[in-house]
């Protein structure tokens, strides 16, 4: 009883608070937040929503290749935004490539936040030669551009596997690729807020205590920083994704047999110029969405978290 009463009572403190007035107030972040989770949950619930399997081969027929949408004429009412090349749902193949995008995105952001934090709260608890080891390496990466750094690691790993497993293995080497470029904002982020937090006094006082380092890093420490590291990770799952969505269009990333959102950009821009525009216009509409959507999230949660514009 007493835990559903603590329960209650902090979701009224959140619903009370200025950070969910600020939210609701604001009509293009709530817009926002809608498109955000109804593209997640479409492409989370794609085996049950898609009309077709795209990957199942048995359901495919070259009959209804480049099919326009169901209201061109020419079209055909079980295609709603018409069908691709090899006579694949462009609807459903969406659906099913912003599942892959999206869980790059999410899972590489993952990754390179727990990266990032770990390495910030180290390398700005102990300083000295520890800190100057780790931001020496954050410098070398800061000094490439990061879709550069994602293709070297890519090609790097398509030289050593062998060709059979490279499209097996690609989504693991798009995540490894975004998460080795991306974790050094949270580092630079997080070790600049270590460095305040360290002398403040309730770490002063878990020192005095004798409260080991590890303990007084990431059960005092990490719970006063991660503020402005949700923010970040906002903005870059936006970035994560156009990253994957760069690679794939490049053809260095998802392979046509396994398709995300840049992939089947890729396909369908080779057909752009022979008419069949729904091909690649649809996909980049929704990866066109989907990014600008969570950007408006990440300027939104930004804005609200930064105490000099309250």
């Amino acid at each position: 009883m007493a835990t559903l009463i603590g329960k209650h009572s902090r979701l009224t403190a959140f619903f009370e608070s200025d950070l969910f007035y600020n939210f609701r107030t604001s009509r293009i972040t709530v817009i926002a937040f809608i498109v955000t989770i109804g593209m997640v949950l479409a492409a989370a619930l794609a085996p049950w929503i898609a009309p077709h399997d795209p990957f199942d081969v048995s359901t495919l027929s070259l009959l209804d290749s480049e099919l326009p949408p169901a209201w061109v004429e020419g079209g055909d009412a079980r295609f709603l935004l018409g069908t691709d090349n090899q006579g694949r749902d462009v609807f459903s193949a969406i659906l099913y490539g912003s599942r892959i995008s999206l869980a790059v995105g999410f899972i590489s952001v993952a990754l390179a936040m727990v990266l990032g934090v770990i390495v910030g709260l180290v390398s700005g608890y102990f300083g000295g030669i520890v800190d100057a080891f780790f931001m020496r390496i954050a410098d070398v990466m800061l000094s490439f551009p990061t879709i550069l750094v994602a293709l070297l690691v890519s090609g790097i790993a398509r030289g050593i596997l062998p060709r059979e497993l490279h499209d097996s293995a690609a989504l693991v080497v798009l995540i490894f690729a975004i998460t080795i470029t991306t974790w050094v904002q949270y580092a630079r982020t997080v070790r600049g807020s270590t460095l305040v937090e360290k002398n403040r006094e309730y770490v002063l006082a878990a020192q005095l205590v004798g409260r080991r380092p590890p303990a007084i890093i990431f059960s005092h420490i990490l719970p006063n920083v991660m503020g402005p590291v949700l923010v970040i990770a906002t903005i870059n799952l936006a970035m994560a994704i156009l990253i994957e969505a760069t690679l794939s269009f490049l053809g260095v990333g998802m392979p046509p047999t396994n398709p995300s959102l840049g992939t089947l950009i890729r396909v369908g821009n080779e057909y752009l110029f022979s008419g069949a525009w729904w091909i690649v216009i649809f996909p980049s509409l929704t990866l066109v969405v989907l990014v600008l959507a969570v950007n408006l999230l990440g300027d939104w949660l930004r804005d609200a978290l930064n105490p000099k514009l309250r």
